[in-house]
């Protein structure tokens, strides 16, 4: 009897314990997650993100040459707005803008505004089509120039084979009298001027610079006159590029 009420005891201590155990590790805080790590900030190049500057200009337009450094978000995506200002203090707070144009997709090019006013000034300011204005770059003044006061237009009479004989017509497009013009151009090849009637010739190689005569310097609104030349070549060219002023 004293046996078996052992073997019941120690039964039951086993079990006690055992209960014991299960208890305290269902009890057992659960070990703490690991917190997130704070993402690293971008560290941008100190330099700036975009560049330009003007490369051109005409009575009515203004050229920018763009190039963007980097892309975002250190800088723009493609394509840039140029948008041009009357003074350097609206451009400053991009306040009553001018003109605006938008360049193709690529990261560096040109950018041509038209529309503009002859003999003016304007600053240019960077944005891309998210909206983000570049808050660096002021680029300018960039000055439109003076309307052309003439226009000059060269026909070629007749050719042979070892050179032609060409007509220039030069006409007045300002609403004033012009008195005096000049008329000039780049042969394209081996062309070399002979004659020259009805004018002044300047330069006697690949550029050559035609002014009026004492008799045929002033036009009025409109008018015109002309001058005739030879010259020699091995290719009559199909056209001549001129560029008249005064």
């Amino acid at each position: 009897m004293l046996r078996t009420f052992g073997a019941v005891l120690a039964a039951a201590t086993l079990a006690l314990a055992g209960g014991f155990g299960s208890a305290r590790a269902a009890e057992a805080p659960p070990s703490p997650s690991p917190s997130p790590s704070p993402s690293t900030p971008i560290a941008c190049p100190p330099a700036l993100p975009i560049g330009g500057l003007v490369t051109g200009a005409t009575a009515t337009s203004v050229t920018v040459t763009y190039s963007v450094l980097f892309l975002p978000p250190c800088g723009y995506d493609p394509p840039i707005t140029v948008t041009l200002f009357g003074s350097r203090e609206d451009a400053a707070q991009w306040r009553d803008p001018v003109a605006e144009a938008v360049s193709e997709p690529q990261r560096y090019g040109n950018v041509t505004v038209d529309g503009l006013t002859p003999d003016t000034e304007y600053w240019f300011r960077f944005s891309d089509t998210e909206g983000r204005r570049d808050p660096y770059v002021i680029g300018g003044p960039a000055r439109t120039t003076l309307p052309p006061v003439c226009h000059a237009t060269a026909t070629i009479d007749v050719g042979w084979g070892s050179g032609f004989l060409a007509t220039v017509t030069v006409r007045n497009t300002s609403g004033q009298q012009l008195d005096g013009w000049r008329v000039s151009w780049r042969w394209s090849g081996d062309e070399r001027l002979q004659s020259l009637w009805d004018g002044v010739a300047h330069g006697s190689g690949a550029d050559v610079t035609v002014r009026n005569a004492s008799y045929n310097g002033t036009l009025a609104p409109g008018g015109s006159t002309t001058f005739g030349l030879v010259a020699a070549t091995s290719a009559v060219p199909g056209s001549i590029a001129l560029t008249c002023g005064r």
